[in-house]
């Protein structure tokens, strides 16, 4: 499965839900959690419900919904903060699942792998994959218990929130929250989930939206965040190698084929000696290339 393009659409946008397939997006998220006010919470569920479950909803990307994050001991034995709650998601959505058009669930501010398997266990049948939300100092620091936990399937950076959380100035370079940025693609690469960059939030500077993409990939990202359709191309476009990069990555491959019934462990393209490690990236080119082959 392909993650490069991950875009949002308020949940109580019907609208904009139905037409977010369109853009060309590998993962349309309909946000229940920050792109709906809470007055309009219940009017967002019985939306996203109604959309997911229309039989001319057949879009061919993965379809996701973000809900609110998992109640703490306050907010679950309240009565009004309930309605900002995963828990009254689940129990607006998990009744219409077994005919809903949805591939997996988004997770915000986990603070720990505790919060993924919080979340299981609102759900009586098995839980569609999780993408969590890593967006806190709690969640960076735990990241790899999150990553671990049953059900995650990506691990996605929220340099935003976790700015927010932290006290720090976002600047231009994003200085502030590399090492963040850095420490949840350790994470999920540890334990072999997509890892999923920030938004970039200014969606009318496309140039830097590709410059900042590139920088993702360079760290190892396998997908980028998206607040407005503008944004799926450019994100897609960086993560779709060039021609040069994909015959060198088919080079290797075949290199290594041969290598393989050779009984050789290390082998030569190009007169570069090459390893595990470089045909790693070589495979990963390959995919990236045959996941745009397929838009």
């Amino acid at each position: 499965m392909t993650r490069r393009s991950v875009l949002f659409s308020p949940g109580d946008r019907p609208e904009l839900m139905r037409k977010a397939p369109a853009t060309g997006a590998d993962v349309v998220v309909f946000d229940l959690e920050d792109a709906v006010a809470p007055a309009r919470k219940h009017e967002a569920r019985e939306a996203v419900a109604a959309v997911l479950t229309d039989e001319a909803f057949d879009p061919d990307c993965e379809v996701c919904v973000r809900v609110n994050p998992v109640a703490d001991d306050d907010a679950a034995s309240g009565t009004d903060a309930d309605v900002a709650t995963a828990e009254a998601d689940v129990d607006a959505l998990e009744p219409h699942l077994e005919d809903a058009r949805l591939d997996a669930f988004m997770l915000p501010k986990c603070a720990s792998g505790d919060d993924v398997r919080s979340f299981d266990y609102l759900f009586p049948r098995e839980t569609p994959p999780v993408l969590a939300l890593v967006e806190s100092a709690s969640g960076v620091l735990h990241a790899e218990s999150i990553g671990n936990a049953d059900g995650t399937d990506a691990l996605v950076f929220g340099a935003e929130d976790l700015s927010a959380d932290v006290g720090a100035t976002r600047t231009s370079d994003g200085t502030e929250v590399l090492y963040a940025r850095e420490h949840v693609v350790l994470a999920a690469a540890s334990a072999d989930v997509d890892a999923i960059d920030t938004v970039y939030t200014d969606f009318s500077d496309t140039e830097g939206l590709r410059e900042e993409t590139a920088f993702a990939i360079q760290l190892g990202y396998d997908g980028k965040m998206a607040i407005h359709p503008s944004q799926v191309d450019p994100i897609n476009d960086a993560f779709t190698p060039d021609a040069e990069d994909v015959d060198w990555a088919e080079r290797v491959l075949d290199a290594k084929a041969d290598a393989d019934a050779e009984g050789r462990g290390v082998f030569q393209v190009d007169g570069e000696m090459i390893d595990a490690p470089l045909v790693a990236q070589a495979q990963r080119i390959v995919d990236r290339a045959r996941a745009a082959d397929d838009d």
